[in-house]
């Protein structure tokens, strides 16, 4: 069989060889080549022709858009590490190698605006191609006509531009500033993702750096078909590691004072070898690495995560990390930052975490109804449920010292009468009963009013909320026809409690703990630790709220303990420790005696000690 020779361009016409390089089909590249062979930065710190080798990372996130099996690509950054100017690749590619109607969402329209004039304009203008294409004169800031396809930009607080025209492509840049969803319209994420239904090969880009597990940027990764990581090879041991914080070291306070100087000495250390690893390896650490997936929930993944942190960054030193670590740590606003932007994890309170574990630790060697020498008062807490009653005793000294010194369930009003009527006596004999237990009313209001008003020398109403400024604050019950009207009721606010009770939790046994008697049960200890503090972001404020750990997950427990406390509260638990001053006696005045020839030598001779 003869073989056919290729025609040169000067064998034939040169019109009919034109023509058929213009039928020929444009050849079509990633998303990560068309950026090194057309992209121009016109902004930043490294303005010219865009190179791949600067941030290496950025490679396999890009070209995923060009994935034909890879419908949404979730970025989980810190600041400052190109996602932005990813995104911007990805858009310059669709307007020249594949136009379609694309959406371009930022967190308002001031910044989209903004953006529009001062990046995306510039990068369009740049670039030959993608400029003879742009229709300058028949845009607008936030509409940007090209001979092929229109790219609309929008801000997350115009709800109403959000669920309009169909859309192919999409880009959701800082998703985690976005305002929240409100009672007349969705989210701005979920309204602007109805948009792209009707292309059965749509492509959603969603970048941010996270707030809070409950953000949107941190659910979509959790949710995602696979997430990947980027790791990267140690220059001494060749073994592929994740950097992470905890493996950047600097010298001790004790050895180097001043933290400025404790930052520039940080440094990486392997966590496979030991070896250290300098900035100065960072660059081939990076364009040797490489994303590995460390999650997949399918065999052919249509959503995927990428994940990394400040560590990553070839514009971040080490020790800029360490420095702006030092400089936050002490203050919970600036870590909650360092924590979001710098290592791209969403924040969490962990001054606040409880367990049932945690409690088992506040043991005491008092046994179950016993008090503590150092008792000086009793509450109590009740939370009324439809078929029975849950009850705690605390013991309270100075400084808010306590112990809980009995709980139980109570199926009648009588054992309630019967049980908080006991005396309770110390070691060594002294007596004390309940001077004040709180009875939640929220539930069989009535009945409770009856309770509490047949005792009324130690029993009040109370009824949880979350909208004062105090801890607590004292009403009048208003509920004519019943023998309570007028009496006082007392309104308590959980979550402030809460947090006292968390916060106590924490310490060591002793003054100012929050603390149980010996062999204290574990139903009781899983029901006040069943609740955790959670921060949400609402109307564009973080809102912080205690929460189930788990849907079904009993916490009577913990409601007593929070009635107790109040009712320590309103006897003047914290004022306490001031008795103990008053009655304490003035120290008596010891006559100077004329010193010894030994100490005037010692005064004389101070420096003797050094």
């Amino acid at each position: 069989m003869r073989r056919q020779r290729k025609i040169k361009p000067y064998e034939v016409p040169r019109w009919i060889y034109g023509a058929v390089q213009n039928l020929r089909p444009a050849e079509k590249f990633s998303v990560s080549q068309w950026a090194e062979r057309k992209r121009i930065v016109t902004l930043g710190s490294m303005p010219g022709p865009w190179r791949n080798e600067v941030t290496p990372y950025l490679n396999e996130i890009m070209d995923a858009f060009s994935d034909d099996t890879v419908e949404e690509i979730i970025f989980v950054k810190p600041t400052q590490v190109g996602g932005t100017a990813a995104m911007e690749n990805m858009i310059g590619s669709i307007i020249e190698q594949d136009p379609a109607p694309t959406l371009v969402v930022y967190p308002s329209d001031d910044l989209a605006e903004n953006i529009s004039e001062t990046r995306l304009i510039p990068m369009i203008q740049a670039i030959p191609e993608a400029a003879g294409k742009f229709r300058e004169s028949e845009s607008k800031k936030l509409q940007l006509k090209f001979a092929d396809m229109w790219l609309y930009l929008n801000g997350a607080n115009s709800p109403a531009d959000l669920s309009s025209k169909p859309i192919k492509n999409l880009f959701l840049d800082e998703v985690d500033k976005y305002p929240g969803a409100t009672k007349k319209e969705a989210d701005p994420v979920s309204l602007a993702i109805e948009r792209t239904k009707t292309f059965f090969n749509r492509k959603i880009y969603m970048a941010s750096t996270p707030t809070l597990k409950t953000g949107h940027i941190w659910k979509a990764m959790e949710q995602a078909d696979a997430e990947k990581h980027y790791f990267v090879p140690c220059p001494h041991c060749g073994r592929e590691i994740e950097l992470k914080f905890s493996q950047i070291k600097w010298p001790a306070k004790e050895d180097v004072p001043e933290n400025d100087d404790r930052a520039e000495m940080a440094a990486y250390i392997c966590q496979e070898c030991g070896g250290i690893i300098t900035d100065r390896d960072k660059d081939r650490m990076l364009r040797a690495g490489k994303w590995r997936t460390v999650r997949q929930s399918a065999r052919q993944p249509k959503s995927v995560a990428f994940w990394m942190s400040t560590l990553y960054s070839p514009f971040t030193r080490f020790s800029d990390i360490a420095r702006q670590f030092l400089k936050s740590k002490d203050d919970p606003d600036l870590l909650h930052n360092f924590v979001n932007s710098w290592l791209a994890e969403p924040w969490e309170d962990t001054k606040l975490k409880t367990s049932a574990d945690k409690v088992g630790e506040r043991q005491t060697e008092t046994p179950e109804w016993v008090l503590p020498e150092w008792t000086k008062l009793v509450t109590a807490g009740i939370d009324v449920q439809e078929n029975c009653m849950y009850w705690t005793v605390r013991a309270w000294g100075d400084y808010m010292t306590s112990q809980n010194v009995a709980h139980g369930q109570a199926l009648s009003g009588s054992e309630i009468e019967r049980i908080m009527n006991t005396e309770l006596a110390k070691e060594s004999g002294q007596k004390l009963m309940v001077s004040l237990a709180l009875m939640d009313s929220g539930d069989q209001t009535d009945d409770v009013y009856e309770f509490c008003a047949a005792n009324s020398d130690w029993c009040l109403p109370c009824k949880g909320t979350d909208t004062m400024l105090s801890h607590y604050r004292l009403s009048t019950v208003n509920k004519l026809g019943s023998r309570a009207n007028g009496m006082t009721l007392v309104l308590v606010d959980g979550g402030k409690y809460k947090d006292m009770i968390a916060a106590r939790m924490q310490r060591p046994n002793g003054k100012g703990s929050w603390m149980v008697y010996k062999d204290c049960d574990r139903e009781y200890a899983e029901q006040v630790t069943s609740e955790q503090k959670v921060t949400e972001r609402k109307k564009g404020k973080e809102i912080s709220r205690w929460v189930p750990k788990t849907s079904n997950a009993a916490n009577h427990y913990l409601d007593c303990e929070v009635y107790a406390s109040a009712a320590a509260d309103i006897k003047g638990v914290r004022a306490l420790y001031l008795e103990s001053a008053e009655n304490k006696p003035e120290p008596k005045k010891v006559p100077e005696k004329a010193p010894e020839p030994e100490e005037d030598w010692i005064k004389a001779n101070e420096w003797w000690k050094e």
